[in-house]
């Protein structure tokens, strides 16, 4: 523990010493930095709470753990039921500002937005925080846990400050990130409500880092799974290729595949395969998770399948990219057949916009007060997709506000723990200022 306060009080003495901070930031900062091993031992314990997202005891588990929390800082807080989507539900808390008496100038509403579930569910032999000095692993530590505790450090300055009657502020907190539920006008209804409501927004997923440097996430692709399905003759395989039997249904699945491959390229764009099936016959089971195939080498395959994803950055480069790859489907090899279907259940891009970056701008203006290095923009070919890109279209938002770390969905994913101060930090300064101004 000492080792880890003398790492924090060399990264906050310069910038403190140096801040150009009102009397009120200040104070926001110093109860940040003072309540960090209380948001440490939180985080511990949401992490030992299992919350895959399939896992809905363990969801509302965390949501009844982080009930308490928020209430204590004058929150009003509701749970929102899912079953409808299939899902579990979201954590809302809200806080309402204080009004001017005159009415001018009414407080600026800001979205903080995070997740309750994880990717790892009971199955999963990963399921313990572990600290080693002031890295720590856990299922959910980052992504997205430690955001969640980010939130509340921000607040919890902010409140000790008396900044936070100042500010409207929503935390809507999904229950199903890792795993959305159906149909989306159900599962993100809130969400939307919320972020068409909002001035600003703030999503907690982890921190963009690279070399060391911290960065700003002013824009997420996009992620919607499909599926490719190819249907052919089947006959003996000595009438492969000839005018009566064609090419069959794996040589027309490879025929599409490839000719994306060579075709549709541009900077943003891709389009993975995750999972190829083909024969006579295959199938798909109901989750869309296992392909099952069988056949002979003397039999034309009469099924292919494959199932994958495509990521775009903004609304306009998915329907290109939908339309040229029906266009490449639709040519089809001799007495074979095929059909791309998209889901209807995926996330939207969150472009680049200059609301964006001007918010990112906002952020490092209080990086200068604070004495923290300027965070670039990150090359969103990088990043996943978010609940952010629900709200973008809407609202000026800033992604990956949430703690530092790596290995995100896999076993061994982590933080480092000296990074959740300083992003409270920069979160509470922000807001206070997004408010003000």
């Amino acid at each position: 523990m000492l080792k880890f306060l003398s790492a924090l009080a060399l990264l906050l003495a310069p910038a403190v010493a140096q801040a150009q901070l009102s009397a009120p930031e200040r104070q926001a900062v110093a109860t940040i930095e003072r309540e960090t091993d209380r948001h440490i031992a939180l985080l511990e314990r949401l992490v030992h709470q299992n919350s895959g997202t399939l896992n809905f005891p363990g969801v509302r588990a965390v949501a009844d753990m982080l009930r308490p929390e928020f209430e204590a800082i004058g929150m009003q807080v509701r749970w929102v039921d899912q079953a409808e989507a299939g899902r579990a539900g979201h954590f809302i808390a809200t806080n309402t500002a204080m009004r001017r008496r005159d009415g001018r100038n009414p407080p600026k509403h800001i979205l903080l937005i995070a997740h309750l579930d994880t990717v790892f569910e009971p199955s999963s032999p990963f399921q313990r925080f572990e600290r080693n000095g002031d890295r720590a692993t856990g299922p959910g530590v980052g992504d997205d846990k430690g955001g969640i505790v980010v939130i509340l450090a921000a607040l919890r300055g902010l409140r000790e400050a008396g900044l936070l009657r100042g500010i409207d502020v929503t935390v809507v907190l999904t229950g199903d990130e890792e795993r959305i539920g159906t149909p989306i006008s159900v599962a993100r209804r809130e969400l939307i409500a919320a972020g068409r409501a909002a001035d600003y927004a703030l999503e907690y997923e982890g921190l963009a880092r690279d070399d060391g440097r911290d960065f700003g996430t002013v824009a997420r692709r996009s992620s919607t799974n499909w599926t490719l399905t190819t249907t052919g003759r089947t006959g003996h395989s000595s009438g492969i290729f000839n005018p009566s039997l064609g090419y069959g249904a794996i040589y027309e699945m490879a025929r599409i595949l490839d000719e994306w491959r060579r075709t549709l390229i541009e900077p943003n764009l891709t389009f993975n395969v995750g999972v190829v099936g083909g024969g006579t016959p295959a199938a798909v089971d109901e989750s869309g998770v296992t392909v099952t195939a069988s056949g002979k080498t003397n039999i034309v395959a009469e099924t292919a399948i494959a199932r994958g994803d495509i990521r775009t950055l903004s609304p306009e480069q998915e329907q290109r990219a939908r339309a040229a790859m029906q266009a490449v489907v639709a040519q089809h090899l001799p007495h074979t057949s095929a059909e791309l279907v998209f889901a209807d259940n995926g996330y939207p891009p969150m472009a680049p916009t200059e609301g964006n970056r001007a918010l990112l701008g906002r952020l490092n203006a209080v990086n200068r007060d604070l004495g923290f290095p300027e965070m670039p923009e990150f090359d969103p070919a990088r990043r996943g997709a978010a609940d952010s890109a629900f709200v973008a279209a809407d609202v000026d938002t800033l992604a990956g506000m949430g703690m530092a770390g790596g290995n995100a969905h896999a076993e061994g994913e982590w933080v480092d723990l000296t990074s959740l101060p300083r992003q409270a930090i920069r979160s509470a300064i922000l807001m206070a200022r997004l408010a003000r101004d």
